[in-house]
């Protein structure tokens, strides 16, 4: 039946209703329930489990289950099915009845969306002397790498007002997944620069950021022992900022042996060069991060409760069950804890889809990816299944990993593919997606999140 906006109040106020429409059909809504303030703090007591390598539950013990959520919905052709102790039934709401609020909310989400789904604000921060190259390549550049939709940070551009200039640099390097700066003839004049040159090598080492320089009319010899125009501004600097000349001289010896562009007006055009860059990001970004198209209502609640389980610095072993009806938004959710947690780790895998990939191509090909990914090769086809737990029991034993298993459906999947979690190095993060409460309900899983 038709349910006008100013009839809401006639529903249990016990639930907590959010509406977003449907991008299939703008007439239609998805109505989805919030947990209660007191189930949510029965969730906040639910005991953590930890696993140590030595000291692993015994397999099959059974536990107690995870108290289901309040409710879950389905989308069936365009329109939701609410359960019974929700809505008994279909809602449909005219688009003109939308808050302005939820509208805003989607129209202006994909900035968000991309900084909650990889844990970083912008995919590229670039560092540059304005004089010399602000108007040329810079703004080339920064056009490009917008037109490709890549979250670029340029400081005159992002600069919020009321903060200090430096600390706000400073920041936007660590939140972004790769550092790009454009060594000029004048690079080396800034000051600023050279703080962001500093803060760009810290988090190449802390955040796995990758550095990707550009030696715009300087070769790298220039850069790597400061002469030329850099000996000359390296010669004022003593004066002024003497403490800081030493840590200034090291990040520029460390960035000009890092693989980059040379480039010079005789060499090649700005336009070529460009190109080349922007391919190299995408490749870069693509490699690393799973992408996020689903917007998950109310997603920022659940990634900051997941952060508490899953994040920080302690060194043991860490699962994640994440469970639900399909359709809920399991995978976004995963994904997003994955890329969050994504820089601390070396050795990652993304298993998708398990449950189906299983059934028409079976477990031995998901072993063979988990193998080759984290052992970064390409490992030769696995014949059987006992083989494939073999291998990975001994060739993956000790390896500090990241791993995401999408839709793991039966015990012989988990049995197969992480086998016992004391196989992996302590600090190792297993998130596993299932519809199978079964799954979850193990000792191994430390962490079990109903959705």
């Amino acid at each position: 039946m038709d349910v006008p906006w100013d009839r809401k109040d006639q529903y249990p106020k016990e639930f907590m209703a959010e509406i977003v429409f449907s991008q299939v059909d703008a007439a239609t809504s998805l109505v989805m329930v919030d947990l209660s303030s007191e189930e949510k703090e029965n969730r906040k007591e639910k005991s953590m489990r930890k696993i140590e390598p030595e000291k692993l539950p015994a397999e099959g013990k059974a536990v107690t289950s995870v108290s289901d959520s309040a409710s879950s919905s389905a989308i069936n052709n365009g329109s939701v099915e609410a359960t019974a102790a929700v809505v008994s039934n279909l809602v449909q709401i005219p688009d003109l009845t939308l808050p302005k609020q939820e509208k805003i909310y989607q129209q202006d989400s994909s900035r968000s969306s991309t900084s909650m789904s990889s844990g970083y604000d912008y995919d590229v921060f670039l560092s540059f002397r304005g004089p010399d190259t602000h108007s040329g390549i810079t703004n080339f550049l920064y056009t490009r790498l917008l037109g490709a939709r890549i979250h670029t940070f340029k400081d005159d551009e992002e600069l919020r007002v009321g903060e200090e200039f430096g600390p706000e640099l400073l920041t936007a390097i660590s939140q972004s997944k790769i550092a790009i700066p454009i060594f000029s003839k004048g690079y080396t004049s800034s000051k600023w620069c050279l703080n962001e040159l500093v803060q760009m090598v810290e988090c190449s080492k802390t955040r796995r950021q990758k550095i990707m320089p550009i030696f715009y009319d300087v070769t790298p010899a220039e850069v790597r022992h400061q002469i030329g125009s850099y000996e000359e501004a390296f010669l004022s600097h003593k004066e002024k900022f003497g403490a800081n000349v030493s840590k200034w001289k090291a990040a520029l010896n460390h960035v000009a042996n890092l693989n980059g562009w040379v480039n010079s007006k005789e060499n090649r055009g700005e336009g070529e060069l460009v190109e080349e860059i922007v391919e190299k990001v995408i490749d870069e970004l693509k490699t690393a991060y799973l992408l996020v198209t689903d917007c998950l209502v109310g997603v920022e609640n659940h990634v900051k409760e997941i952060d508490t389980m899953m994040c920080g610095e302690s060194e043991d072993i860490r699962i994640l069950g994440i469970h639900g009806m399909g359709g809920v938004g399991k995978t976004t959710l995963a994904k997003i804890i994955y890329n969050r947690l994504l820089h601390h780790f070396e050795a990652c895998c993304f298993l998708s889809n398990i449950r189906e990939t299983s059934e028409l191509k079976g477990i031995e090909g998901l072993q063979n990816q988990l193998i080759s990914d984290v052992l970064k090769k390409k490992w030769a086809n696995i014949s059987n299944v006992e083989e494939g737990i073999k291998i990975i029991k001994e060739r993956l034993c000790g390896k500090k990993v990241l791993l995401l298993l999408d839709d793991v459906d039966q015990m012989t999947h988990w049995d197969a593919l992480i086998g016992k979690p004391a196989w992996f190095s302590l600090g190792s993060r297993i998130i596993i997606t299932s519809r199978n409460k079964d799954i979850i309900d193990v000792p191994e899983v430390c962490y079990p999140y109903e959705l």
